[in-house]
């Protein structure tokens, strides 16, 4: 658990409690400076920690739930708006029927029933002018909720298609920069992987000048051969001697072949075309040769 907000909420603690008591006055260059490096360190943290493609993915989230929020009230609005037009449609049949009744007391001669029944039928008008008037609002605030729902359609549609593009780029920055660090080798993986490998190649040489130096101090003879299978300095002296014996022997040889070589090709230099076109006839005419008769 990191320890600086709890010193921090602590230190704060204590100097309220000290202002309390008057005994202290309060540190506030101190603990402005603690805030701001708290503050500074958490903004740091939380920069680490954040996904750009998460925080959109959330936005877009919160602009879906505001859009359901909004066709929500836009069928609420709706409802209202049908319960008045059914009220009136009640009120207006009561109406009629009022009306009705009015003109039939008339005609049967009852002013006084006739007289009511234009009292109630006026009462009604009044509930019908004041419902027609709240239908109206009603119906003014449904379409501009309804304008507004389809705006907002229209701008969470927009934020998705550029969420997805922003999305789209920032995943393929993303993989072109690992790509980059590994070819580089300076990523974290890689950075290991060539650290493992430089150690690998330390030891390598370092096992491989260890064996050498044992070589080396085994032929001199500073070390000695538990194994029984080194030889001694007079040994090994005297095959040094026999080696470079057997190189100048095969040296003179070479030598002997290759003087050898030049002297035939200097005679036949020497002999000229005539003695060759001389042997060559020879060759070509056959010898004479004695015959022998069978007794």
């Amino acid at each position: 658990m990191d320890a600086g907000p709890v010193l921090w909420v602590l230190m704060q603690s204590l100097e309220l409690e000290s202002v309390r008591r008057g005994r202290a006055k309060p540190m506030s260059g101190v603990m402005k400076r603690m805030g701001m490096i708290f503050r500074a360190k958490a903004n740091k943290a939380l920069d680490r920690a954040e996904d750009p493609r998460e925080t959109l993915d959330y936005s877009y989230q919160k602009q879906l739930e505001l859009l359901q929020k909004v066709r929500r009230g836009v069928a609420d609005v709706a409802t209202s708006r049908k319960r008045l037009e059914l009220q009136l449609n009640q009120l207006q049949s009561q109406s009629s029927k009022l009306e009705d009744q009015g003109r039939k007391a008339l005609a049967l001669g009852r002013e006084d029933l006739a007289r009511e029944a234009l009292s109630r039928r006026a009462a009604l008008q009044q509930q019908v002018t004041d419902l027609e008037t709240q239908h109206q609002t009603l119906q003014g605030e449904e379409e501009k909720l309804t304008l507004a729902a389809q705006r907002l359609q229209a701008k969470v549609d927009a934020f998705r298609t550029k969420k997805e593009t922003i999305k789209a780029t920032y995943t393929a920055a993303q993989a072109q920069t690992r790509i980059g660090e590994a070819f580089s080798g300076i990523s974290e993986e890689m950075g290991d992987v060539g650290m493992a490998i430089q150690r690998a190649e330390d030891k390598t040489a370092q096992l491989q000048a260890r064996a050498g130096a044992i070589d080396e101090l085994l032929a001199s003879g500073a070390l000695d051969d538990s194994s029984g299978l080194a030889k001694d300095d007079i040994q090994s002296e005297l095959d040094r001697l026999s080696g470079g014996t057997d190189v100048e022997l095969e040296l003179q040889r070479m030598k002997a072949e290759l003087a050898g070589g030049s002297s035939s090709s200097q005679q036949a230099i020497e002999g000229g075309p005539g003695q060759n076109q001389a042997q060559g006839q020879s060759q070509d005419q056959p010898q004479d040769t004695p015959r022998f008769d069978k007794q």
